[in-house]
């Protein structure tokens, strides 16, 4: 049984035990709570007894390849940043020289360049005035051959290179008569007055006793309604004729094979090589046309070449 000093002792040293486990649970709640801080600032919380965690290293900006990218978005430029991390190459000059002309170019010197390449066979074709596929081609073909890096572009160097090995084109080679080169004429087309027509060369040449008067484009049928080829004569002329089968216009037609005649096609001018008649010769040169069928009588010759 108790005597009431130590009922006095117990009390005091439960109350004191109680205000030691408050104190505890407050102690142990305020570290909780800075735990809790820490680990919300992205701090790793460390074991006891191991070794401090490394800090973590800042995030990296990541480099962009859109676009899209603000230079506000980017990071700021360091400091001191060395020279050879800012300056620009310095690029190399062709070995070349300057670029005159290219792909997609369109002057008088396109067309110079084209019949300079046509006078040594690396143009195959009557000049345009425009650089393109074929022109490149043409280029490339002439740079091979004379040990020049083939760009297919126009530099100094090749076109002193073509201007040594060429004479300053004329005003037919400038602007020949036809797209592409006459056919060498038949030997039937060598005497007497003669239209002289090849399917091969899609050209056209009035012949006078083995000169040519003129030459010009021709277009002829499809081959559902092929021209005929042969020799033949012509038998009619119509300046103003229109077909009775197809109700269309043939100014300045020379009939020399039944329906076939030679005349001129709006069509043919138009759309080029993309249509084809209906067994016609089509000229789509109305001025070459008018002055043929002006100079040509019933009875000249028609020969047409396959």
């Amino acid at each position: 049984m108790m005597d009431s000093t130590t009922r006095s002792t117990s009390r005091t040293s439960i109350r004191g035990t109680a205000r030691t486990g408050r104190r505890g649970r407050a102690g142990a709640a305020a570290v909780l709570a800075v735990l809790t801080v820490t680990a919300a600032a992205g701090c790793k919380a460390q074991a006891t007894g191991s070794a401090p965690a490394a800090p973590s290293a800042p995030p990296r900006a990541t480099a962009t390849t859109t676009d899209d990218d603000k230079p506000a978005s980017r990071p700021p430029t360091p400091a001191a940043s060395s020279p050879e991390a800012t300056a620009s190459p310095t690029p190399k000059p062709d070995p070349q020289g300057t670029t005159l002309m290219a792909s997609g170019t369109e002057s008088k010197q396109v067309r110079e360049l084209q019949a300079r390449l046509r006078q040594i066979g690396h143009f195959d074709r009557s000049p345009t005035g425009y650089y393109g596929s074929v022109t490149v081609a043409a280029v490339q073909s002439f740079q091979g051959k004379r040990g020049l890096s083939r760009t297919g572009r126009t530099d100094t160097l090749t076109w002193q290179k073509l201007l040594g090995m060429t004479h300053e084109p004329t005003a037919a080679e400038l602007n020949p008569p036809t797209t592409r080169p006459a056919a060498k004429p038949d030997k039937r087309c060598m005497t007497g007055r003669v239209l002289c027509i090849s399917k091969n060369s899609r050209t056209l040449s009035w012949m006078i006793d083995g000169r040519v008067v003129s030459s010009m484009d021709v277009r002829f049928g499809s081959q559902y309604t092929p021209t005929r080829e042969g020799t033949f004569s012509v038998y009619w002329k119509s300046r103003h004729h229109v077909s009775t089968i197809y109700h269309t216009a043939m100014p300045y037609a020379m009939f020399f094979s039944g329906g076939q005649a030679v005349h001129y096609s709006a069509d043919f001018a138009a759309r080029g090589y993309n249509g084809a008649s209906h067994g016609c010769v089509n000229v789509r040169d109305e001025g070459k046309i008018a002055s043929l069928f002006a100079q040509v009588k019933n009875g000249d010759k028609v020969v047409v070449l396959g």
